[in-house]
């Protein structure tokens, strides 16, 4: 016994055997509980979330398989060396590398935490097109700041005063944001674009001169296939400055048209082309008739104005429609012997008196 006591009490390294023994018998009990706990823990919660959408739980595990290895072994060598005596500059380097390992932890929790509620919104909207660049977008974006927030508080734990170096980062942030302020502001653009949602991938849209199909929308353009078939490439920031018209959410076309007829039609077929119009309007399926009347006397016709809606948003649909009121008005008209009117230039043959001859008489 006296020599195994002798044994555990000589000094190796600046601490006992027995310390170095204690040490180690708590590194391994910790290496081993935490693994194992991650585990169990990580099972019963897939055990409870089968398919589930419980958002809280399934954020619980996703964290849980985020745990680092490396994290749990700094923390069993932290706990460890607790029972140990070691020199002043070794413990602050290993305080230094402790924390550089929580927070590189913390970062991973953090960015795990911010992008779950993006990727189930992702998830939650798979079926329809919707914007996924927009949010790639918020997902960057938020990552980039749960690093930025770990890696300044890193440096406040390691006593480094953070202030003047968020002045100077604010500083050399300026002066970066001037020389690269049309990037930012394509960027801000996108942000909006993420979060107001004024359109999506697959709306048609119609931006000043051109018109198409949103196929992509990046995060410094958004890319429009046109109707001729090329792609039109547009800056984030120069898109929201225009004035934009989204078909996509048309959910119904509103129709104005005009036609005009001879000026020599009878009083009665004047007064009955209303209601031919509405009667060609209403016969058609998906439509609601709004007015039709006798609007202006034209330079050479009587001109009619008829407004009615299509209850359909495909421009397809609406010209079918307008093709079957057209040909059925044709047929109406000429049943009735109505006149369309359409420019004529009526030539009047004058004949002048005979001229006096400037010679006057012989």
């Amino acid at each position: 016994m006296n020599g195994l006591e002798d044994l555990a009490t000589k000094v190796y390294f600046g601490n006992e055997l027995r310390a170095w023994a204690i040490a180690s018998a708590l590194f391994v009990v910790w290496f081993t509980v935490l693994p194992l706990a991650r585990a169990f823990i990580g099972r019963r919660l897939r055990a409870l979330t089968p398919g589930s959408s419980a958002t809280a739980l399934l954020l619980a595990r996703e964290l849980f398989d985020r745990t680092t290895r490396l994290f749990m072994v700094a923390v069993a060598a932290y706990l460890a060396l607790r029972w140990l005596e070691v020199p002043a500059a070794l413990e602050r380097g290993i305080k230094i590398a402790f924390l550089i390992i929580v927070w590189l932890q913390i970062a991973l929790w953090g960015t795990t935490a911010v992008r779950h509620p993006i990727d189930s919104g992702r998830i939650g909207h798979a079926a329809g097109p919707v914007g996924a660049a927009g949010l790639n977008i918020l997902r960057v974006v938020a990552v980039a700041t749960v690093w930025v927030v770990a890696f300044l508080m890193l440096l406040a734990n390691l006593d480094v005063k953070i202030m003047p170096l968020v002045a100077g980062l604010g500083i050399g942030g300026l002066a970066i944001a001037l020389a690269v302020q049309n990037v930012l502001g394509d960027l801000l653009a996108s942000l909006s674009i993420a979060l107001d949602k004024p359109f999506k991938v697959g709306d048609f849209l119609g931006i000043g001169e051109e018109k198409g199909t949103v196929e992509y929308i990046g995060i410094k353009s958004t890319r429009l296939r046109s109707i001729s078939g090329e792609q039109i490439v547009m800056s984030n920031s120069d898109l929201l400055k225009s004035r934009v018209r989204n078909y996509g959410l048309l959910y119904e076309r509103r129709i104005s048209f005009t036609i005009g007829i001879v000026y020599e039609t009878p009083r009665a077929l004047i007064e009955a082309v209303p209601d031919i119009l509405e009667e060609a309007i209403c016969a058609q399926p998906k439509t609601r008739f709004d007015r039709a009347h006798f609007a202006s006397y034209g330079d050479f016709a009587l001109i009619y104005e008829a407004v009615y809606f299509v209850l359909d948003p495909q421009y397809r649909t609406y010209m079918d429609i307008q093709q079957a009121i057209n040909l059925r008005l044709h047929e109406e008209f000429g049943r009735r012997g109505i006149e369309f009117a359409y420019p004529t230039a009526k030539h009047i043959n004058v004949t002048l008196p005979p001229q006096p001859s400037e010679a006057g008489p012989g």
